[in-house]
């Protein structure tokens, strides 16, 4: 990393400014569930001074979270106001439901959550505010369960977004690659099948739900990819296959592993670097804020 990209990050980390971003709570009406789900929109400082059009980040939460958790489970609690300022972006954290997965169920027709975050949730940010409605000004990240949205509906609608991040992934939703107690594997690999019915076999039990199963799709997309994971995480293992995976199909991607474990300490540190690598996409795709 370039010392002009350190100096950025200690800036952020460090020095303590005043950080004028707003976060909205907008309610989106989700036809395909027949529902109403809350979703948080931080818009930097700068968005009410001019006309541009802002570049977005999705960000998604963890499993039995909530499109709140961003907002008050990191460390630093202004983490998400300090990076929207920072940059000049606009961060929409939607709600995900508890455990989805961010797919939509072929078994059940309350969660639907693929056809709500990438035309429902992205319908109605573009309708309420100024964004760059273009791939190019899009992209989408999350932690956990997040992170497997986030890898999952990038390769799903690489129209959609021109990067993706993954911050302690379920890179593998097959529980026993999860180094995990045998209750927790179970009571998982239950939701899976009430999402997505009977598992298929035991090495790939959901083909196509998950990111290992995707290199393919990966491969033939042009988006760009950041995954980490902590050394320490239950889940580093599916995040070391599917990185040798990537290197072995060629597949650019940037990966890295940090110390750290399941912990919102490990993400409030990694979102920052999440957001550089984006804001560098974005530069290059000129659509930056200045």
């Amino acid at each position: 990393m370039s010392f002009k990209k350190l100096l950025c990050l200690f800036f952020l980390l460090i020095v303590s400014p005043v950080w004028a971003s707003r976060v909205d709570t907008i309610q989106v009406t989700s036809s395909v569930m027949q529902t109403t789900i809350p979703t948080a929109v931080v818009v930097p400082d700068s968005y009410k001074k001019g006309k541009h059009l802002y570049p977005v980040l999705y960000l998604l939460h963890g499993g039995g979270g909530s499109f709140r958790d961003w907002l008050t489970k990191t460390p630093e609690k202004k983490l998400l106001h300090k990076l929207a300022d920072l940059y000049n972006i606009i961060i929409v954290t939607p709600d995900g439901g508890p455990l989805s997965y961010y797919f939509d169920s072929p078994v059940d027709k309350a969660s639907q959550y693929e056809t709500f975050i990438t035309k429902e949730v992205l319908a109605k940010i573009e309708a309420t505010y100024r964004t760059v409605k273009d791939r190019k000004g899009r992209v989408i990240a999350g932690l956990s369960i997040g992170g497997h949205g986030a890898i999952y509906l990038s390769c799903r609608h690489p129209e959609l977004y021109c990067a993706a991040g993954s911050m302690s992934g379920v890179m593998n939703i097959n529980t026993a690659t999860w180094n995990v107690p045998p209750d927790f594997a179970k009571s998982r690999e239950q939701n899976f099948v009430r999402l997505l019915g009977p598992k298929k076999d035991s090495l790939n039990p959901f083909p196509g739900y998950t990111a290992v199963t995707l290199t393919d799709q990966m491969k033939a997309n042009d988006v760009h990819l950041i995954l980490d994971c902590g050394v320490d995480d239950f889940l580093i293992g599916p995040n070391r296959d599917l990185h040798q995976k990537l290197v072995a199909n060629k597949i650019p991607h940037d990966y890295t592993e940090r110390p750290g474990a399941h912990t919102w300490e490990y993400w409030g540190n990694a979102l920052p670097y999440q957001v550089l690598f984006f804001q560098n996409i974005f530069v290059a795709n000129g659509v930056v804020v200045r």
